[in-house]
């Protein structure tokens, strides 16, 4: 059974100990601690209170310490020393300010935004190492909770109040086809002339899919959806290869493959995402989040 020390005896009321012994006065220990003399008295004698002796003899006006509160500092010095450490290493093991960050991505922004973001961050963080985690952004959200990533930039979720969002850029969904098909030489798409289209889409999870069922909602008809897949790059490619049409943001059209075109919809399909930075609120103070967040402030002021 562990032992039971007395409330009487704190972290604050040790340092305070501590920087009176180091200053020599109760008002250099009060300025050096930001407090007031008469708090810093209350404190020393709740410490005499607590250990059950006296650890100071009154000499004029003056509190002089005995051998009994040197023991005590000494003990105290090195007990918070040890809490130090003991809480440094937790946040570590937990992902705050660790020496690497975890940053989930979605495929799409591979191309461009987060390996900006990444950059920036050395930029003022030379010494944490990042890795990147690819998902959905169910994936994601849920990564976060599980405390498997530290951040994710992704689809603005609905819904989570845990998380903390901060909007990165809003991208609209365009109409893809083969750079062979008839839709290629229109300027804008009307989705309800495709009711006998065949389609390719991401897989549940996904924000583009999300958007995707959302456009052809307004469309009032359910596309005939022939394959689906994992991942947008592997999405463009079959849209290359004849096999449907799909859906696509506009951010990654400069990756997109030559045999695939991107067509507006007409404005009524209208439907966008915004993308964020995104990561849990109980985290919202680690020096590593703050310092991607600076990171992500910048490109969106630069039109990333």
């Amino acid at each position: 059974m562990l032992p039971r020390i007395s409330e009487e005896i704190t972290f604050r009321k040790l340092e305070i100990l501590i920087t009176f012994l180091e200053s020599g006065s109760l008002a250099r220990a009060a300025e050096k601690l930001g407090t007031s003399a008469v708090s810093v008295h209350r404190a020393l004698h709740s410490l005499e209170a607590g250990t059950r002796c006296a650890l100071f003899r009154l000499e004029g006006r003056n509190l002089q310490p005995t051998d009994a509160a040197h023991a005590l500092a000494d003990v105290g010095r090195e007990i918070l020393q040890r809490m130090d450490e003991g809480i440094n290493a937790t946040r570590a093991l937990a992902g705050y300010a660790a020496e690497r960050i975890r940053i989930g991505s979605l495929y799409s922004l591979t191309s461009g935004t987060v390996p900006s973001m990444i950059m920036a961050l050395k930029t003022r963080k030379p010494d944490v190492q990042a890795e990147l985690i690819l998902g959905s952004n169910a994936d994601l959200t849920q990564r976060l909770r599980d405390g498997t990533l530290d951040a994710a930039v992704m689809g603005l979720p609905d819904g989570a109040t845990d998380i903390e969002t901060h909007a990165l850029f809003e991208d609209t969904l365009y109409f893809a086809a083969p750079a062979s098909s008839p839709y290629a030489r229109r300027e804008a798409i009307d989705l309800q002339d495709c009711t006998e289209e065949r389609f390719v889409s991401l897989q549940d999870g996904f924000v583009t899919y999300s958007r995707f069922l959302d456009a052809f909602r307004i469309a009032g008809f359910e596309p005939q959806i022939v394959m689906k897949t994992n991942d947008i790059f592997s999405l463009m490619n079959l849209v290359g290869g004849g096999i449907g049409c799909t859906l696509l943001p506009g951010r990654v059209r400069a990756v997109l493959p030559p045999s695939v075109r991107l067509i507006p919809l007409q404005d009524r399909y209208a439907v966008r995402q915004t993308i964020a930075l995104c990561f849990l609120r109980a985290r919202e103070r680690d020096p590593n989040l703050l310092a991607l967040l600076a990171a992500s402030r910048t490109l969106r002021l630069s039109g990333s």
